[in-house]
């Protein structure tokens, strides 16, 4: 097997148990309904870990383009195999989303929340906020790789560590998901939002591509962030990592600082008005 279809089985078996878990938990008559946010942070672990354990040893199970762009950027994958990495993870992705809608065919019609319907595929902001939902999703990802490559550094008993990933997947999603929905990939959001556009669901709509393009540029700029802060940390050896955080930090606070701001000074100009 290929890398390219590794990757393509990996993220397709990603999105199965991911959105399944979603559609379990927010579509009518399903009988996991309301079974609440725990159930589906870990249905994402343990999706993330069974994709790992499916193509690991094929691919390295990317399963996201920030992982494969985040770990190109410090020099820990090829940047001549990223394009073909990333067409693996989209096309899976969309398989996957295709097959959560069979699986829950008869559920859509009896599902009349248009927002619950996309929930199955994609995600959104639990407050529409542009800077705030982009910034969580930088965020996100960004932990999520310095995880990564933190976790990969350490010695476990083989075999253990999508186990180890699938436990951290769930702790950000139990910590820093409930903004966003922590998309923290790309293909994981727009795939299965290309499949909700184009597949013939019952009473669905729109696809919401005003958001779109936070959970796909927000987890690639987090994943290049968290590699390259990892890289200055334990590679680099700087002593300047730490003031390099504070530093981006500070810059995203005042970016939302002048934000809400402009957003006040429109809100008294239309009182105003």
């Amino acid at each position: 097997m290929s890398a390219f279809l590794g990757e393509v089985i990996g993220t397709m078996i990603l999105i199965i148990f991911g959105g399944g878990v979603v559609g379990g938990v927010v579509l009518n008559k399903s009988k996991a309904q309301d079974s609440g946010w725990i159930v589906i942070t870990l249905g994402w672990g343990f999706a993330v870990a069974f994709g790992a354990y499916a193509v690991g040893s094929v691919s390295g199970a990317h399963l996201n383009p920030a992982v494969t762009i985040g770990f190109a950027s410090v020099g820990e994958f090829p940047w001549a195999d990223v394009p073909s990495y990333i067409a693996g993870q989209m096309i899976g992705a969309i398989l996957g989303a295709t097959i959560v809608w069979l699986y829950y065919y008869p559920h859509w019609q009896a599902t009349e929340d248009k927002a619950a319907k996309l929930a199955v595929f994609s995600t959104d902001p639990a407050i529409a906020h542009t800077p705030s939902n982009f910034i969580s999703e930088v965020l996100g990802t960004a932990v999520l790789i310095f995880g990564l490559l933190s976790i990969g550094a350490n010695e476990f008993t083989e075999g253990l560590n999508p186990i180890i990933v699938g436990f951290f997947i769930t702790a950000i999603g139990l910590s820093l998901g409930g903004t966003t929905g922590y998309a923290i990939n790309p293909a994981r959001d727009l795939g299965p939002r290309i499949a909700h556009f184009l597949l013939p669901i019952a009473g669905k709509g729109s696809s919401n591509w005003k958001y779109a393009w936070i959970p796909v540029i927000g987890p690639i700029v987090g994943g290049v962030l968290g590699a390259q802060f990892h890289h200055a940390v334990f590679v680099g050896g700087s002593n300047n990592a730490l003031y390099i955080l504070i530093g981006i930090l500070a810059v995203i606070a005042l970016v939302v600082k002048v934000s809400q701001s402009n957003k006040g000074f429109e809100a008294k100009k239309q009182e105003v008005m």
